[in-house]
């Protein structure tokens, strides 16, 4: 559903065809703040929420492009009648006041080369398995690409879907690099005028070649791609641009510019 300047109360306040989850009092306060934020300053461009299942465990994955997006995305899932478990920085738990919402509303920190590295993971198959809605950002970082297309992603995502035999919706997301640019020469964030916030989920990805087989690196590696690519076709289909046929490497870039 799309919510236009017309269509948006009605929208929002139209009768809903499921009920929508226990939030709790965290969650709850998350949402009564983010929401009418997010109706104010930005004009939500809604698509494909019928992909995402109601009920039972389920990893998302989306691209990366701002570090405005993961309101977007909560505010996505949202509408989409579930309860988003997104993973993100460690750092960010450790905020004064934020650190303490997030962390009571149930999001999973992510210890990058620490000790605690595997407990996002841990974490997060634990959510999938009580039948929860956890959100990966396979990148693990905002993208670099120079047209913001997807980079190549890390394996989390794939692990835990073929551990649990989730499925995998994949979230394609464009907009919030008008409200928060991140990375470049200029660095801004620009409520005003409202920009639209295009965010569309796509079918399960199909896993079937890989499920029911030993899960070693290579054969999480091949999941991944697949997973990234079809993330970066359907930011493709929102921008009307056909994505690149090989998605950029980090890893590959900086070992580069170190010679």
């Amino acid at each position: 559903m799309t919510y236009g300047d017309n269509q948006q109360e009605a929208a929002v306040n139209s009768p809903a065809p499921d009920p929508r989850p226990r939030r709790g009092f965290w969650f709850g306060l998350v949402v009564a703040l983010v929401k009418p934020f997010m109706l104010v300053f930005t004009k939500p461009d809604f698509r494909g929420r019928e992909n995402m299942p109601r009920t039972g465990g389920v990893v998302f994955v989306t691209n990366h492009i701002s570090h405005f997006d993961p309101f977007v995305l909560g505010f996505y899932i949202w509408e989409c009648r579930r309860i988003p478990r997104l993973l993100g920085k460690a750092s960010l738990f450790k905020l004064p006041i934020a650190g303490r919402i997030i962390t009571a509303a149930g999001q999973i920190p992510v210890y990058r080369e620490s000790a605690q590295a595997a407990d996002a993971f841990r974490d997060a198959v634990a959510a999938v398995e009580r039948g929860e809605c956890v959100g990966v950002y396979p990148e693990g970082t905002i993208t670099r690409d120079p047209d913001l297309w997807p980079m190549t992603g890390k394996t989390g995502a794939a692990r835990i879907a073929l551990m649990t035999g989730c499925p995998v919706i994949p979230i394609a997301n464009w907009g919030a690099q008008e409200v928060f640019q991140s990375y470049g020469n200029k660095l801004r964030v620009r409520l005003l005028p409202r920009k639209t916030m295009l965010v569309k989920a796509g079918p399960p990805v199909d896993l079937d070649a890989f499920r029911g087989r030993e899960i070693t690196n290579e054969l999480l590696h091949e999941a991944t791609e697949v997973i990234m690519k079809t993330v970066a076709a359907g930011l493709g289909e929102l921008r009307g641009e056909t994505p690149p046929k090989e998605l950029f490497d980090l890893r590959k870039s900086k070992d580069e510019e170190n010679g």
